[in-house]
């Protein structure tokens, strides 16, 4: 199946969905395309994400929203998704039921958030997100085909949970484990130009701009929420990130090094020996493998030639060992893969596939409209 068979099926499942919705439902859950002002913002954050939640829907309703999830993401990616939306649960007894955020309950599974944007039917273009905390995905059809599945974050706390017998539930183990081990593989001089601060970001770096580029640098916490948290929440956040920042010695030098740059920093793939390239190639799998089944093979193609690996760049910050506050990104002309476990004594990973050029369609929406007119 193409982008445009991918697309009907998106469009099947998000029709089936809006015709469970009551009119009330459908003025929340649907909106018109393109309404960038709202669709080009997201978050990773316990915050408003914008549509309906699914503590909003009947049982039925919900069963629909999770299968429009699932058109959007390969079943390996739908599995991470909807198993880091059962960790609020576990996130939850950690904080010992205790988190709000204002609201009756601070970590609920039931603050996920679903909006269409425009409506959904083969050949049309519209869009549509679902998105909570530590879960955002993003797709934008245009003229019937998928243009764009990027911004797409998905994050755990706690990244690593006590199962019964000698076992972790680790839902982004590839993530951290392909990163640790190709840094881990790197000789002293391919070392030294991957290291791009010996220091990690808090976060990572571009947040949830909505759109990517020279010159990002970590935001602050409070900021990526929903009309930037003021009040006693907004300055715990902060008195939050300024301890963790001054207990990790980042400074200014620090996220002066790790600020994104058009040309990509870090140990070029060219570099690379072959038994680190084929790692690298696992590590991107886990990112563009968030792909509906039937594309992300097509999409990690991409990068089976040398020449189109050769461009990418692999970049680290932070310490090397399991338990140390880590960062690592990976860049290309367009990709952009990042990662970043420091939170909660290096137990809360986030991560995030953006492309530089098509986030929310990009240059493809742009394109259209100037044909259109």
């Amino acid at each position: 199946m193409d982008r445009t068979g991918v697309a009907t099926r998106m469009a099947e499942a998000a029709a089936a969905w809006l015709d469970t919705l009551t009119d009330d439902q459908r003025q929340v859950a649907a909106w018109d395309f393109p309404a960038d002002d709202e669709r080009r913002q997201w978050f990773y954050t316990p915050t408003d994400h914008g549509g309906l939640t699914l503590g909003a829907m009947r049982p039925a309703q919900q069963q629909a929203a999770m299968r429009l999830l699932r058109s959007g993401l390969s079943r390996p990616a739908y599995v991470t998704a909807v198993t880091i939306i059962g960790l609020e649960n576990v996130l939850d007894e950690v904080e010992h039921f205790g988190a709000s955020f204002g609201r009756e309950r601070g970590r609920d599974p039931g603050m996920y958030y679903v909006r269409v944007f425009g409506a959904p039917a083969p050949g049309a273009t519209w869009g549509w997100r679902f998105g909570g905390h530590h879960v955002s995905v993003n797709h934008t059809i245009v003229d019937g085909v998928l243009a764009s599945s990027t911004p797409c974050f998905l994050g755990a706390d706690p990244a690593a949970s006590p199962l019964l017998g000698p076992h972790l539930l680790r839902p982004l183990a590839g993530a951290e484990d392909l990163g640790r081990e190709l840094v881990l593989s790197l000789d002293d001089g391919q070392l030294d130009r991957a290291l791009l601060s010996p220091v990690a970001p808090v976060d990572i770096v571009t947040g949830n701009r909505a759109r990517a580029g020279a010159g990002d640098r970590p935001l602050p916490l409070q900021g990526v929420f929903r009309g930037a948290l003021s009040g006693p929440l907004g300055e715990r956040l902060a008195a939050g990130q300024a301890a963790m920042e001054h207990a990790a010695g980042l400074r200014a030098e620090h996220l002066d090094a790790l600020a994104l740059t058009a040309e990509p920093k870090g140990v070029r793939a060219a570099e690379l020996r072959p038994r680190q390239r084929e790692i690298l190639r696992a590590l991107l799998d886990v990112y563009v493998g968030r792909l509906p089944d039937e594309l992300a093979d097509a999409e990690l193609a991409k990068y089976a030639s040398a020449d189109a690996l050769d461009e990418l760049a692999f970049g680290w910050a932070g310490g090397l060992l399991p338990g140390e506050p880590h960062y690592y990104r990976v860049q290309g002309h367009r990709l952009l893969a990042e990662y970043d476990n420091t939170q909660r004594g290096v137990n809360h990973i986030h991560t995030v596939w953006r492309d530089l050029d098509t986030d929310f369609g990009g240059d493809v929406l742009a394109a259209h409209y100037a044909d259109a007119h």
